[in-house]
């Protein structure tokens, strides 16, 4: 991550340095430099898309499952160089929430294929620094001596972050981190295919937005970022049941008692339910979790002076 942002105070701020006593036309009141900076805030949402809860029927992929009953606020700051109002580069830190919970499904129960009873839960706390580019197309052409530049600018969102998760799920009053657990057997011998999931790793990024000139120095955005995910354990599902008398065998024996209470809940809706055959389904591994956002932003720009 260290040599990402490197890049982005690279990319930022060389251009900068030759063209600091350059300027060109702004408005019939402003010049400003090639090289502006920003600073802001950002406040919205973050929502999920995981193995657990969704629409009904099957599971879908993608935004064909996403229930926004379980978006949970955001907020964020970032620092950014644009150059020429066309092309940006910023860092940027987002905190946030996400939940995914299969009780969401009780009113379609009889058409989930089992997901609404399965009965999985999950939070987990998001923290997030990311450098991305900012790609303004209205700005690629020059608006030196013209009319007042747009106000209204569309554009484009790619990056990198890297980010950090910890799953937890509710039992008894208490919340507990299910990384700890090895619910679906991470790192244990009889399950050599399954590693233990870091809890800090990176994504990849992309998003659209709309950013609106309130004045010279200040300006809001509305932003919709996506994150694409190399883990399917955002929400500690991912594969199959595994067999419950090993827990015991690789954990102190109150936290195996808390695994074998978690690993499978299907027993909480119906209590005749008897437990799973290790291999039975539990989570869908072919597509990886993912995250987004839906933000405003508001920014202060510095580099633009009076004629």
């Amino acid at each position: 991550m260290r040599k990402l942002i490197a890049l982005a105070l690279v990319i930022c701020l060389i251009p900068s340095q030759p063209l600091e006593a350059q300027y060109y036309y702004y408005n019939s009141k402003y010049y400003e430099s090639d090289v502006v900076f920003e600073i802001g805030v950002s406040g919205g949402v973050m929502n999920s898309l995981t193995d657990l809860g969704g629409k009904k029927g099957i599971g879908k992929n993608f935004i064909k499952d996403l229930r926004w009953k379980t978006a949970r606020l955001s907020y964020g700051a970032y620092i950014m160089a644009m150059y020429r109002n066309a092309i940006g580069g910023r860092i940027e830190g987002t905190f946030g929430q996400v939940a995914g919970y299969d009780s969401i499904l009780k009113n379609v129960a009889a058409s989930t294929n089992g997901r609404y009873e399965r009965n999985l839960s999950f939070r987990s706390k998001i923290a997030e620094l990311q450098v991305a580019i900012e790609i303004h197309p209205l700005f690629f052409r020059s608006y030196d001596n013209e009319k007042e530049p747009p106000r209204f600018s569309p554009y484009a969102v790619i990056g990198a972050g890297y980010y950090s998760f910890d799953p937890e799920a509710y039992l008894a009053g208490q919340w507990f981190a299910l990384a700890p657990l090895r619910l679906e057997g991470q790192g244990m011998a009889e399950y050599p295919d399954r590693k233990p999931y870091h809890l800090k790793q990176y994504n990849l990024l992309g998003g659209l937005g709309l950013k609106y000139e309130i004045t010279p120095s200040l300006n809001a955005r509305l932003e919709l970022v996506h994150r694409k995910l190399f883990t399917d354990y955002l929400d500690d599902a991912s594969t199959d049941y595994i067999d419950a008398s090993l827990f015991p065998n690789y954990l102190p024996p109150i936290q195996a008692a808390i695994a074998q209470q978690l690993y499978f809940r299907r027993n909480e809706i119906n209590a005749s339910d008897i437990q799973p055959l290790p291999g039975d389904q539990r989570g869908d591994p072919r597509d990886k979790d993912a995250y987004f956002t839906i933000q405003a932003k508001i920014g202060l720009t510095f580099g633009r002076r009076r004629r």
